[in-house]
This record gives structure tokens, C-alpha cells and sequence, in this order.
């Protein structure tokens, strides 16, 4: 009977060990999963900020569209009321040279090279 009850004191033991385990892994457990959920909410925090910067921006970037459709219009229409005629078209191609920077001469050479095309392509129509 006594090694019966020493068996069963060492199983008792053993128990409240394998408890006490067991209570420090579920404490372990719930702080990390504490950390976790404060990680989840500022993630969700800072999604919320990104969106609404997004949501900015896309306004923004609309409103500049709509600024560079409505200046397309009125620039279309001011080129519309400017004379046709070739020496006249002439002229301005010279004019549109001078507002660039003399410091690209890859951007005059295309301009130039654009007037050639243009003028090329209006003896085509003509």
C-alpha cells in the first residue's frame, strides 16, 4: 500500500507539473495573441490613413485632368482661330522654335523635324 501511495504522490507530481506547463504555454498563447490583435489594429489603422490618402489623390489627379481636358479645349479653339496659310504656318513653326530652351538641341531638331513632316503632309492634302 505504501508504494501505491508513493506511485500515486509521484503521479500527482508529475500532474500539477504538466499543469503548470501547460498554464505558462496558455499564458505564452494569450499574450501573443493580445500582441497580435494591437498589431491588427494599428494595421487597420494605417489602412485606413492609406486609403484616404489614396482616395485624395485620386481626387486630386481627377481635378488636374479635368484642368487639362478644359485647357485642351481653349487651347484647341485659340489654334483653331489662327491663320492657315503656309508662310503664315511657316512663321509659327519659327516661333514655336524660339520658345524652346536652346539648351536641347534633341528637342529643335524634332521640332524641325516635325515642321518638315507637317509641311509634307499639308502638300499631300493640297
Amino acid at each position: 500500500m505504501l508504494n501505491e501511495l508513493e506511485s500515486l504522490s509521484g503521479n500527482i507530481g508529475r500532474l500539477i507539473q504538466i499543469s503548470e506547463r501547460h498554464k505558462q504555454a496558455h499564458a505564452a498563447l494569450q499574450e501573443q495573441l493580445e500582441q497580435l490583435r494591437a498589431d491588427y489594429a494599428n494595421v487597420q489603422a494605417d489602412l485606413a490613413q492609406v486609403r484616404e490618402e489614396r482616395d485624395t489623390l485620386q481626387s486630386e489627379r481627377d481635378s488636374l485632368s479635368a484642368k487639362i481636358d478644359d485647357a485642351q479645349v481653349r487651347l484647341n479653339a485659340i489654334l483653331e482661330k489662327l491663320p492657315r496659310g503656309k508662310s503664315a504656318q511657316h512663321e509659327e513653326a519659327d516661333n514655336q522654335l524660339d520658345l524652346l530652351e536652346p539648351s536641347s538641341p534633341s528637342a529643335l531638331e524634332h521640332a524641325r523635324e516635325a515642321e518638315l513632316h507637317g509641311e509634307h503632309h499639308q502638300g499631300e492634302k493640297a
